[in-house]
């Protein structure tokens, strides 16, 4: 059985969405672990955008958060302003699984998706926030993606635009942010989760091949490997419902 590592991420991802829960994910890989997880362990799961589409059916795989088929059977098609509402409520808000990337990520799981460098005259300017800020600040939990390298691994950020745990244990009641934060950081070698009295990152698992040192060897920081274990690779099953139901004209997977 031969997979990539786009569909591993996709595969883990979508493990993680629980039956029941409202998830907020935007373009490519996130909205891909969405619609798997809705076929493979979360049929009553609800997906829904910062466009304003709430309960997508999705039956093709959309290009992008803006795409016309987020609409298709949804249970709302509201705005920009509804979405957000409907993911900072109280009620609701708990409940939702915020699924972001971002260029770098600290120990403590805060995000920089701004700028590389000094932040007046970056190396580099990325789009920005965009929701990102809200998700993470708002919603009950989060799956970060990331890309397993030493400059996306970073012990300070270059810019601070989504709040993890800020600078560690109880950081984020101290700012007045509600409970929550991110759950699991998933790469393209390994998965991560944070101590539940620190706030640190740790090394959760590893894929098949790979090894603990191999995984530090890609990092800014140091984070325990104790109780990494190793991650199952997908099942036909799983492949099955991700390459031919989720995405069979490969728009996201690739090659």
């Amino acid at each position: 059985m031969t997979y990539s590592a786009r569909e591993m991420m996709a595969v883990v991802a979508a493990r993680e969405i629980k039956d029941g829960d409202i998830v907020f994910c935007g373009t490519g890989i996130s909205m891909l672990a969405a619609m798997a997880a809705k076929h493979i362990s979360a049929p009553n799961s609800v997906i829904f955008f910062e466009t304003g589409a709430i309960d997508a059916q999705l039956e093709e795989v959309p290009m992008a958060v803006g795409d016309p088929r987020v609409m298709l059977g949804a249970a709302v098609h509201g705005s920009l302003a509804d979405a957000f509402a409907f993911m900072q409520n109280r009620t609701t808000g708990e409940h939702v699984v915020g699924i972001l990337g971002a260029a770098q990520i600290d120990p403590y799981g805060n995000l920089n998706s701004t700028s590389l460098g000094d932040y007046n005259a970056p190396r580099v300017r990325f789009s920005g926030s965009g929701g990102a800020c809200d998700v993470g600040s708002f919603v009950g939990r989060t799956i970060l993606f990331m890309q397993q390298e030493t400059r996306k691994f970073v012990p300070r950020l270059d810019y601070l635009t989504c709040p993890g745990f800020l600078d560690g244990g109880n950081g984020r009641e101290r700012a007045g942010l509600p409970h929550g934060g991110p759950e699991v950081v998933i790469t393209n070698m390994a998965t991560f989760r944070f101590d539940a009295d620190t706030r640190h990152m740790y090394l959760a698992g590893c894929y098949p091949g790979v090894t603990p040192d191999q995984v530090l060897e890609r990092m800014g920081f140091a984070v325990p490997v104790d109780r990494a274990r190793p991650v199952l690779p997908p099942d036909d099953r799983e492949l099955g419902i991700l390459r031919n139901k989720c995405d069979p004209q490969r728009l996201i997977l690739g090659d």
